[in-house]
């Protein structure tokens, strides 16, 4: 059986807080194959930032064991890092270089010089040429991002951890980073993501994980997830409050409602009440469910309990 690029065995985490200990990570295995794309979805305070900072050294599991490429986090931890290439959730820099200057120190951290074609390289597909030459203090909140990718990918991880990387980013940056990604994931790197964006997750990722309270509840193909979701989704627009009835059960974003209907008696049931209560709707549609179904509906097993 081929090595996993990353392999989680077992690994639990439990913090010390005013309350008593809390359990952020429970029992967690997971392999992340060589050369896949991998997305960790989870609400928040279900554990995907814990399990990062142990993969990235940055904290210590309270039992089990982390590996990247065969190497342990906690005792080859050096071997481990160099593998890694970690966007992070918050944005830091340092105030006093250049763009081109953070990429070159970024560089020697790991050993690396005279890597000036792959950081021209780096700058064009983020977007930042034009801006190699400004301080960082210069740059909007999306320009820092894209450096803080790049600062990732300087010295050619061959596993990409990207957390949140497009949370609060324009559509602009959200494209071009994909786009490079997914090209660098074809030539053979491994990408892991956690995002709150679930169509991205849908478009890009081989396989989905669903951590919930610290366990992983989903595990499976992204074909294999969404096929396995047994029902259409009844979807329209109202400006009107729901009967309790239909409420419970629906999504509603704005003025956008979404109900699942497993077939199609069940739409003509939801119409039947909807014009029973009174309630206008608009732009109806069908359609099948998407990964946001899939979770929310994982999400919500055993809730009342």
């Amino acid at each position: 059986m081929p090595q996993a690029a990353v392999s989680f065995q077992s690994v639990s985490k439990t913090y010390a807080t005013p309350a008593g200990p809390f359990k952020a990570l429970d029992e967690v295995s997971l392999d992340i194959r060589q050369g896949e794309f991998l997305g960790l979805l989870g609400p928040n305070g279900a554990g995907k930032t814990s399990l990062i900072a142990i993969l990235a050294g940055l904290a210590r599991a309270s039992s089990g064991k982390v590996l990247v490429q065969g190497f342990d986090v906690q005792k080859d931890y050096a071997q481990a890092r160099q593998r890694l290439g970690i966007v992070p959730q918050e944005l830091a820099f340092d105030p006093f270089f250049s763009v081109r200057e953070a990429l070159q120190f970024q560089s020697g951290y790991f050993g690396i010089r005279h890597n000036d074609a792959w950081i021209d390289e780096l700058l064009h597909h983020l977007g930042l040429t034009d801006k190699a030459n400004h301080n960082m203090r210069q740059l909007s909140g999306g320009m820092k991002r894209r450096v803080l990718v790049a600062q990732a990918l300087v010295h050619k991880p061959p596993i990409i951890v990207l957390d949140e990387p497009t949370a609060g980013v324009d559509v602009e940056l959200r494209q071009t980073l994909w786009h490079f990604i997914d090209r660098l994931n074809r030539e053979g790197h491994t990408v892991l993501l956690t995002t709150h964006y679930l169509e991205e997750a849908e478009a890009l990722c081989h396989r989905i994980a669903m951590l919930k309270r610290g366990r992983i509840v989903a595990l499976e193909d992204t074909t294999t997830l969404l096929s396995a979701a047994s029902h259409s989704v009844l979807q329209f627009k109202t400006d009107q409050a729901l009967p309790e009835a239909l409420a419970s059960k629906a999504r509603v974003t704005g003025r956008v409602v979404q109900i699942p209907a497993k077939e199609a008696g069940d739409v003509e049931a939801l119409l039947t009440q909807l014009r029973e209560a009174g309630v206008q709707v608009q732009d109806i549609e069908i359609r099948r469910a998407d990964l946001e179904d899939v979770f929310v509906s994982i999400m919500g097993e055993g809730q009342s309990e």
